[in-house]
């Protein structure tokens, strides 16, 4: 990595904070939930998992190969290298999935007639309690979630401005689900509009302190063996992110055309902003 000025950070840390408050665009757009066609955001989760796939597989594992590469002198070991932190990210990805209770797990997608279920109309008033609760814990799992996340996001943008502003949009579209998550039942226990709006916006937060966090933890440490590793699980975490949670998702707000179609274009317009990037 070159040497970075101060201008860099604050864009990488820019990047990470517009990305995590997306889920206030999720938070609004729960107000407005009666509404039953969700193909554009299937389409924007698959574009986002296209995004983070094709850029995992073919730039961030590749740049954790080639780090590893210089200081091994060895392909076969700094491959092995490579994958053994590419699984380690997926692994803490799924341990930190496992830990949060299933039912306020922001990662179980919301299909139309499961947003409905938490209008008022379905629930007797004695359920507005539980209904607050579950907002609440569900801010809280996504802000655990989220942690990751901003750090894989931070650590892409002071790499390269175009792979960072590609992942941030990727997470952007991947958390406005989450911020109707957290909204809906919040908004219907409480009918606060200004409680929903929030707690989604608050949970979203977690994103740039995981960023802060970890460069603070990592980056005084920052060398070629730290960059390495750090790449290989940043990718391990973005893959397991695609296929835990954007293609199940794209898939129950839309259906297999809307899904494939978003992953196409992803990886389409990934790949061009990538040759476009290395050509200027």
């Amino acid at each position: 990595m070159d040497a970075l000025t101060f201008d860099d950070y604050m864009l990488a840390l820019l990047l990470t904070f517009l990305a995590g408050i997306s889920t206030s665009i999720g938070a609004v757009l729960a107000f407005f939930s009666k509404a039953k066609n969700y193909k554009i955001l299937s389409l924007g989760l698959g574009f986002s998992a296209g995004v983070m796939i094709y850029v995992s597989f073919a730039e961030i594992l590749v740049k954790s190969k080639a780090a590893f590469l210089q200081i091994h002198h060895n392909e076969i070991t700094a491959e092995l290298l490579m994958l053994l932190c590419f699984f380690v990210g997926i692994g803490l990805s799924a341990f930190i999935d496992a830990a949060i209770p299933q039912d306020v797990n922001p990662h179980e997608p919301k299909s139309n007639s499961e947003l409905n279920v938490l209008k008022p109309h379905t629930h007797a008033s004695h359920a507005e309690h539980t209904l607050k609760r579950t907002g609440i814990f569900t801010a809280l799992a996504i802000g655990i979630h989220n942690f990751p996340e901003g750090f894989a996001t931070f650590t892409a943008s002071l790499e390269n401005t175009t792979l960072g502003l590609s992942i941030a949009l990727a997470i952007a579209i991947h958390n406005i689900p989450e911020g109707m998550s957290i909204s809906l039942p919040i908004y219907y226990s409480t009918q606060s509009k200004k409680k929903a709006f929030w707690y989604a916006t608050l949970s979203g937060l977690a994103e740039p302190i995981g960023a802060v966090i970890g460069f603070f933890i990592l980056f005084p440490l920052m060398q070629e063996s730290t960059l390495a590793i750090t790449f290989g699980m940043v990718a391990g975490i973005m893959i397991y992110i695609s296929f835990d949670e954007l293609l199940p998702a794209s898939r129950i707000y839309g259906n297999a055309h809307t899904t494939i179609l978003g992953i196409t274009l992803g990886m389409a317009i990934m790949a061009l902003s990538l040759v476009a990037f290395k050509t200027v």
